[in-house]
């Protein structure tokens, strides 16, 4: 037997980071939007994973995709074998120094627009060599991804939804209730929370962590969510509100752009204890690269101090208690 013949063909990467995809999604087109590739490109690595291994991996049905059982144990060694490797290039990177080569962000929709103009200029001035991708998706989904190692670090509400992550609260920022000017108000300024009583308050679709934590204000007060309305994006939500369609609570370093954008508008600023929401980092507990994730905090500290966006930074405190705890909690993502 010659030694061409007793080779092993062993899978790529890319073809086991495109079955374990399809495994989690059982769908090719879920699964090919997941990996930012093409359909035709994840069947494909499929396929040749297939031929790599000779043996069906899954059985193609004309609405879903199933695992055959030896799919099933491909799957799981698939996730333990990238896993690792997601890890030695970790251990690599923080060898390398700090925010040096490739990080991975989740943010969440309701941050992305209104933070990343103020902390990209100075993450590219600080760390030059840092060669950083942004991903922006609803937090169950960043969740997710940072879960199973596709990102490295997300930027969210705090608290996060699962166990095993280390959380670095940034900042807190005050809800502000935006109606329209033509909506009557009580005349105590600055606006009780129990006000919301008496408004009909829109929000945003289902998966958006800004919606459970509007949800939960009103609920506190017993107000009432308008049933019939809502919205994709914050945008969109403060339009319907210029028109006349209810109000809404929106983040304090949303305000600048938002409002700018919508004529007809008034804002009120709720008194003490007035609801708010805590933002920060979240990554996996495992990850080697903590002390990088330390210093990514504290630079994000910085730079929304220095832009004066009107938010209470939180200062780096070592046994991990933040000042403003003491004040009601912020709504869970």
């Amino acid at each position: 037997m010659t030694r061409q013949e007793t080779t092993i063909s062993r899978p790529t990467v890319a073809q086991l980071r495109a079955f374990l995809a399809l495994a989690e999604h059982l769908h090719f087109r879920d699964a090919a939007a997941a990996l930012r590739m093409s359909q035709p490109a994840l069947s494909g690595a499929v396929a040749a994973l297939e031929d790599t291994l000779r043996t069906r991996l899954v059985e193609r049905t004309t609405r879903r995709v199933l695992l055959t059982p030896a799919g099933e144990r491909v799957a799981r060694r698939a996730e333990l074998v990238l896993a690792e490797l997601d890890r030695l290039v970790e251990e690599v990177q923080a060898a390398r120094g700090p925010l040096v080569g490739p990080l991975r962000v989740g943010v969440i929709p309701t941050v992305a627009p209104y933070l990343l103009p103020v902390v990209l200029p100075r993450l590219a001035d600080e760390f030059p060599e840092l060669e950083l991708s942004v991903r922006e998706e609803q937090t169950d989904h960043i969740v997710a991804e940072l879960v199973a190692g596709r990102l490295d670090v997300v930027l969210l509400a705090l608290p996060t939804p699962v166990q095993g992550l280390v959380e670095l609260p940034l900042y807190d920022e005050d809800f502000v209730l935006v109606a329209p000017a033509s909506q009557p108000m009580p005349g105590e300024v600055p606006l009780p929370t129990g006000a919301l009583k008496d408004l009909d308050v829109i929000l945003l679709n289902e998966g958006h962590c800004l919606r459970d934590q509007a949800l939960d204000v009103c609920r506190e007060v017993g107000a009432r969510a308008a049933a019939a309305t809502y919205a994709t994006s914050l945008a969109t939500l403060v339009q319907l509100v210029s028109g006349g369609l209810g109000v809404t609570l929106v983040p304090e370093t949303a305000l600048p752009v938002e409002t700018r954008r919508a004529p007809g508008l008034t804002l009120h600023r709720f008194a003490e204890p007035a609801p708010y929401r805590r933002i920060g980092l979240a990554y996996r507990a495992t990850s080697p690269r903590g002390d990088e994730f330390e210093l990514l905090a504290r630079t994000l500290r910085t730079a929304v101090t220095e832009a004066g966006t009107g938010v209470r930074v939180h200062p780096s405190i070592p046994d991990g208690s933040f000042p403003g705890q003491a004040t009601p909690s912020p709504a869970a993502s």
